[in-house]
């Protein structure tokens, strides 16, 4: 059955799989809903969203996306509150970040009413998936992909945007030990590592690789001139709490702006906690943990909310973390949670509902 709400085509799926999903042992991103919103650009003009049935789809061989890695993605999530409502979380900061990406892509601007109107629409169709407790959650993948067929070095002409949902459990990665890069970077001035271009998370695997072989799960990333500066954890912004001072490194052409690391930091200034954003030295971390006053590293992102950090190695020294009660890291992802399952009054607007 096929029905139109506001420009956007709904094809419902004859049956659902819904029934044969464990939700209580999600793999983080295997396992998808029922339907995908899909929207194409081409001759200049975007056409309207359809939401369809979750499914491969074909494309050409010399598809440009394949040649030139024009690909550009989004991460977020929807909640559902103890009144069967479901919320979503800052989307006009992931709408506003993928045209950034877009834009830097030399891609086509998504417009509102296909990527927040067809998203809360693809949600509406799927609220089903979304499921009660605070260790559950919908993640949402928006993407953009050039479909334009032919090898000629150049943007493509033709796109297509999707919205794909899976739904997740409480993100937990154990024990972190992190590496800090002395040779390889995650990103350099002028290039696209303020974008959530797909080229930046592939260039990060073989490092990480050999980081996973010394026995560390992540790398925290350094500017790429001088690796004096800690830049990012992972796939994450990074804090490090020392006495207790919170820093992170402020958003740059290399840094992604990463809404969980900005929500962290209006929430650490509403608890009164210190917080300056400026560069972090290497040799600062390393002194504070020589003398003891480094307390904290954790990880700020969409899956994981926020992953603190056991310990790190720099140059064949490892430093291991002192234990935390009540860590700063713990306050603010127990504050961040509580808004985003309108547990905690949101002061600060942050929540949509659907």
């Amino acid at each position: 059955m096929s029905t139109s709400i506001n420009n956007i085509t709904i094809r419902k799926a004859e049956t659902t799989k819904i029934d044969s999903v464990d939700f209580e042992n999600l793999a983080f991103g295997n396992i998808f809903t029922d339907h995908m919103l899909v929207c194409d650009y081409k001759n200049g003009a975007w056409g309207n969203p359809v939401i369809q049935p979750y499914a491969p789809f074909l494309l050409d061989p010399s598809a440009k996306v394949f040649h030139y890695g024009q690909a550009i993605f989004e991460g977020m999530k929807a909640y559902k509150d103890t009144d069967d409502d479901i919320w979503l979380f800052r989307p006009d900061q992931n709408f506003e970040r993928f045209n950034k990406s877009a834009v830097r892509l030399a891609m086509p601007e998504v417009p509102e009413t296909v990527f927040i109107d067809g998203l809360k629409q693809l949600i509406a169709t799927d609220k089903e998936w979304v499921k009660n407790g605070t260790d559950s959650s919908l993640y949402i993948r928006p993407f953009m992909i050039a479909t334009e067929a032919g090898v000629t070095a150049s943007p493509a002409q033709s796109y297509r945007f999707m919205i794909i949902l899976s739904p997740a459990k409480s993100y937990y990665s154990g024990e972190v030990k992190v590496t800090i890069a002395e040779h390889y970077s995650r990103a350099a001035n002028g290039g696209i590592g303020a974008a959530k271009a797909a080229g930046n998370y592939s260039g990060q695997f073989y490092p990480t690789k050999l980081a996973n072989e010394k026995g560390f799960q992540q790398i925290i990333w350094t500017d790429d001139t001088t690796h004096t500066t800690l830049e990012e954890a992972g796939t994450m912004n990074v804090f490090f709490r020392i006495n207790d001072t919170l820093y992170t490194a402020p958003t740059s052409e290399r840094i992604l702006d990463g809404i969980t690391r900005k929500s962290l930091i209006d929430l650490a200034k509403r608890e009164n906690i210190n917080i300056e954003v400026r560069p972090v030295l290497v040799n600062e971390l390393l002194e504070a943990a020589n003398n003891g006053t480094l307390k904290e590293i954790f990880g700020a992102g969409t899956a994981a909310v926020v992953s603190p950090i056991s310990g790190f190695n720099y140059r064949d020294n490892y430093y291991e973390l002192p234990k935390q009660e009540n860590s700063i890291a713990s306050q603010l992802k127990q504050k961040l949670n509580a808004i985003q399952y309108k547990l905690a009054e949101d002061t600060f607007n942050w929540t949509v509902k659907i």
